[in-house]
């Protein structure tokens, strides 16, 4: 575990020198949003979940967190920069590192609703980069914006925004001695896409666009540095994350449509099928269902943030560039508790 938060430690600095440009463009410029302009950094980590076909608990697979199987969590790290015009408004922009992993193999035999989906035998992997710009909102603060008093350490808020992220889903093969190898998906055109047999079937793009969303709340520990908990869920606009969505396909047409190498891997990468409910039968018949094409794959985040304001005027309050309550107090009076949030 603490190889694992040194691992992410170190992404989110990486994040970070590559936003360093970013950062000192933004902070030279940072008066032309107004005097009282705030510029925080920081960093990021969390376990990440993915929504996705494959996998899933007891039963027929459902949604959200009723069908998330927890040994597939994974760690999401990375940094940010916040830049906020008014203490109820913040811009943010961010990037950040994920896998995300799904496997039929652990789908629990309980009865014939969750045994297609095991006999199905299908498991993906996939690095995830991503790179967002949201809008975050802090209610609190817009209600007291007309307080000069109000020195809330707690502040809640919500996000929306707009990215960019790329995935690579691979499958695995095992030969007959057990070896395990991985192959990239996506060229394998494991569900026809693309092909002329099935037109209906459509390539799809290993780098999209997404909308995160989600909600928090920070606590400034001091004048300048503050933690916090985010919920960060990512809307995705393909059922390919994981190179699952619509049905089987004849495997002829591998044949026809790929080279012999990439033939041979789809052919076998494609239908696993284990013969738990029909023994002895080894393959589906094209047009039987693989995944649900009616919804789109999802994955969301819990994550721990720290961040650090910027700047001589950039603690928390309402105005000033004094800092906590604009008024110039200094920081042993700034760190006692607030009297009223």
């Amino acid at each position: 575990m603490k190889s694992i938060l040194l691992h992410g430690i170190k992404t989110g600095i990486l994040c970070l020198f590559f936003l360093l440009p970013v950062i000192k463009k933004v902070n030279s410029q940072v008066l032309s949003f107004g005097e009282n302009t705030k510029v925080e950094v920081g960093l990021n980590f969390g376990p990440t979940f993915f929504l996705g076909d494959l996998g899933g608990k007891v039963g027929k697979g459902t949604t959200f967190i009723k069908d998330l199987n927890y040994e597939f969590t994974k760690l999401m790290k990375g940094g940010f920069i916040n830049i906020y015009p008014t203490e109820w408004v913040g811009l943010r922009l961010a990037g950040q590192y994920t896998y995300l992993a799904g496997d039929d193999n652990v789908i629990s035999t309980h009865g014939v609703d969750e045994l297609w989906r095991k006999q199905r035998n299908l498991d993906f992997k996939s690095d995830v980069w991503e790179a967002y710009a949201a809008i975050e909102f802090y209610p609190l603060d817009y209600l007291k914006r007309n307080d000069e008093e109000y020195e809330g350490r707690l502040k809640p808020y919500c996000f929306g925004g707009i990215g960019l992220y790329h995935f690579n889903p691979k499958g695995s093969l095992k030969d007959a001695n057990g070896n395990i190898t991985w192959h990239d998906l996506q060229p394998l055109k494991t569900e026809g896409q693309g092909f002329t047999q099935y037109p209906n079937s459509k390539p799809y793009k290993l780098t999209q666009m997404n909308l995160p969303l989600g909600f928090g709340a920070k606590y400034f520990i001091s004048d300048k540095v503050n933690i916090g908990l985010e919920f960060l869920y990512r809307k995705t606009f393909t059922d390919y994350i994981d190179d699952v969505s619509t049905t089987y396909i004849d495997p002829i047409y591998f044949n026809t449509n790929l080279d012999a190498a990439d033939a041979f891997i789809a052919n076998q990468i494609s239908d696993k099928t284990i013969g738990i409910v029909t023994p002895g039968v080894g393959r589906y018949a094209p047009g039987v269902q693989r995944g649900n094409p009616g919804q789109d794959d999802a994955y969301f985040s819990l994550l721990c943030r720290v961040g650090i304001r910027l700047g001589n005027n950039g603690g928390y309050g309402n105005s000033g560039s004094g800092g906590y309550g604009g008024n110039g107090r200094n920081f042993r009076n700034q760190s006692r508790c607030p009297a009223r949030f």
